[in-house]
This record gives structure tokens, C-alpha cells and sequence, in this order.
């Protein structure tokens, strides 16, 4: 996509996971989150390092550590400029032939006699022999309540901090983009970024809480001055000593969550021009391009280009029968 257009849409500074070892708990859906990244890499020879405190500490003197942290760093890994990849995957879609319909909220989709499959706006009414459903939080009300119990859809809060200490150490170049196993509740997690529009703009933090769903059609998106305190206080104070309390910027998005936290591929009620992703639990947006590859190879009934069986909802009812 950078090479068909010119614009630069991934920075690869570098990934950086860190955790005390052994720590117990469920984060990101993984019992063993660091330790599961260094066998993922292992098994398909991803190129990686594996750090003691110290040596984290050496490289990376912009973390507070407690001392007996591993770390696993990623010198390929880096981070995506999300609006300018949806923009660019729009032009290039338009450029392919492809006809994009914004600013319509989509209401319901049926199958119809003659094989094909209505889908109903608030502006138009459309068919097509083939639907491919991906409607991130909004997919458990268009699949219907059968479905719907294995959606959770949470609000998540991030928060752009600003740099009072050695500004210079968090451009992309000095720091990587990380995730933090801080404790052993589900909460006890964090992530962020550097300073990817120039030091002033600040660092980019966020967890992730799992205590109280929310209906996508009423999310508050003013994040509170007490969300803002806690964030900082709880995860940001003790481990980052040139980051300020002051908060530059705040926002929220959604995850919607899957039992298992994963993704789940699968065809609509056995219809066999019907095929439905929530491929989200947090970490849909970087697997979309290869994701939306191969539903499009699945839709037209062209050989898979990857197996995505493993998602499928078979899982789920295994487990129950």
C-alpha cells in the first residue's frame, strides 16, 4: 500500500512486551502473555530478542522497572497510522473498481429466495450475491440475539501524557511501542506509543478494563477527569518519571470481546453467501489487511489463502456439547 501511493502509513521503531516472569492472570486474552509471544516467535522464526531488567534498563532508560522484569523486543515490530491506512485502503479499493457507501448506518441483512441477500440502510435498500459482515461492536445486534451472547463490548480510554523530562527519548527513533503486564488482574495492563507527532503532542498510554459492558449506540466519548487521574497515578506515575500528569488528550474506542479472545470467522446461520468477522478483541485493526484478504478469497470461493477454520464458531460449541 506505501508503494502503490507514496504515503507513509507503519513506523517500525520496535516492540517492546515486558513482564515480571511467571506472571499469573489473564491479559490480552494469554494466562502467560510474554511468554506466548516468545513461542509465537520461535515457531514461525520471527526475529526477536529476549532482555533481562538490566539490559531493558540499559537500552530503554525511559522505564522505571522493579528489577526482576523479562522483556521480549521486536526490531521489526512498530506501530500503523490507523486513519491514514483506512483512507488509503478506501482510495485504492475506489481505484480497483469498488464502490463505497459512507454515512448510512446499516439496520438489517437477510437472505431471499432467489440467493441473494438484501441489506437495508437508513438510505437505501441494497442485493448482492455475497455479504461479508464486519461490523466491530455493532455485530451482535445485526447477527441477531443467537449470536449476540458472544459479543462483550467494552469502552476503553486512552490519554496522551505530557513530556515534563527528556523529550527527546521518546521520539519513534529512541522508543518503542510497548505492552506492560503490571500485575495479575486482568487490568493490570498497559500499552503505548512515543511521541509520534513530535514531542509536544506527548506519549500515547493506555489499559484496557473488562468490568462493565456498554451498549456501542450510547458510549460516553468525554473521558472524565477522575479516568484521567487514575490512569496516570496507577500505572503511569511509578513506572515513567518524565512523564507529567498532565493529560494533552484523551479519547475512547471499543473492543468487543469474544469468550476466548479471539477472533471468530464463520458463515451466517450455515448461509453459505453469508460470512461474518469480529475480528476484535482488541487487535483487529493490524490483522485487517491479511483478514479482509481472505474473507474477500472466501466470498468469491477462491482457495483460501490462509486456513481460517480455527476461528470458527465450532469451538464454542464443542465446549458446550
Amino acid at each position: 500500500m506505501e508503494a502503490a501511493t507514496g504515503r507513509s502509513l507503519m513506523v517500525r521503531n520496535g516492540g517492546l512486551i515486558l513482564a515480571s516472569p511467571d506472571m499469573p492472570g489473564d491479559h490480552h486474552g494469554s494466562t502467560s502473555f510474554v511468554q506466548d509471544t516468545i513461542a509465537a516467535a520461535i515457531e514461525f522464526a520471527v526475529p526477536h530478542e529476549i532482555l533481562n531488567a538490566a539490559e531493558i534498563r540499559q537500552r530503554f532508560p525511559q522505564f522505571r522497572l522493579c528489577g526482576d522484569e523479562v522483556g521480549y523486543f521486536e526490531s521489526g515490530a512498530g506501530f500503523l497510522r490507523p486513519e491514514a491506512c483506512i483512507e488509503t485502503q478506501l482510495l485504492l479499493a475506489k481505484q480497483l473498481g469498488a464502490q463505497v457507501f459512507t454515512s448510512e448506518v446499516v439496520l438489517d441483512f437477510r437472505p431471499l429466495n432467489d440467493g441473494s441477500v438484501e441489506l437495508r440502510t437508513t438510505k437505501n435498500s441494497y442485493r448482492a450475491k455475497h455479504v461479508i459482515v464486519t461490523a466491530g461492536p455493532w455485530i451482535p445486534k445485526l447477527l441477531g440475539e443467537d449470536l449476540a451472547h458472544l459479543f462483550s463490548i467494552y469502552r476503553q480510554v486512552l490519554c496522551w501524557f505530557a513530556l515534563a523530562k527528556n523529550p527527546g527519548r521518546y521520539a519513534p527513533e529512541q522508543f518503542p511501542v510497548f505492552i506492560w503486564i503490571t500485575g495479575n488482574r486482568r487490568c493490570d495492563m498497559m500499552y503505548g506509543f512515543p511521541a509520534v507527532d513530535g514531542p509536544h503532542a506527548g506519549m500515547k498510554v493506555a489499559t484496557e478494563q473488562y468490568q462493565a459492558t456498554i451498549d456501542p449506540d450510547g458510549v460516553p466519548r468525554t473521558v472524565s477527569q477522575s479516568d484521567i487521574a487514575t490512569l496516570h497515578r496507577e500505572y503511569i506515575a511509578p513506572r515513567f518519571p518524565d512523564v507529567s500528569s498532565q493529560c494533552l488528550r484523551s479519547t475512547t474506542c471499543l473492543y468487543t470481546v469474544t469468550p476466548d479472545a479471539k477472533f471468530i470467522v464463520d458463515k451466517f446461520r450455515g448461509q453459505q453467501n453469508i460470512i461474518f468477522a469480529s475480528a476484535c478483541s482488541g487487535h483487529g485493526f493490524k490483522h485487517s489487511a491479511a483478514l479482509g484478504e481472505a474473507l474477500a478469497q472466501q466470498g468469491l470461493g477462491k482457495p483460501p489463502i490462509v486456513d481460517l477454520s480455527a476461528f470458527s464458531l465450532r469451538r464454542f460449541t464443542n465446549e458446550a456439547g
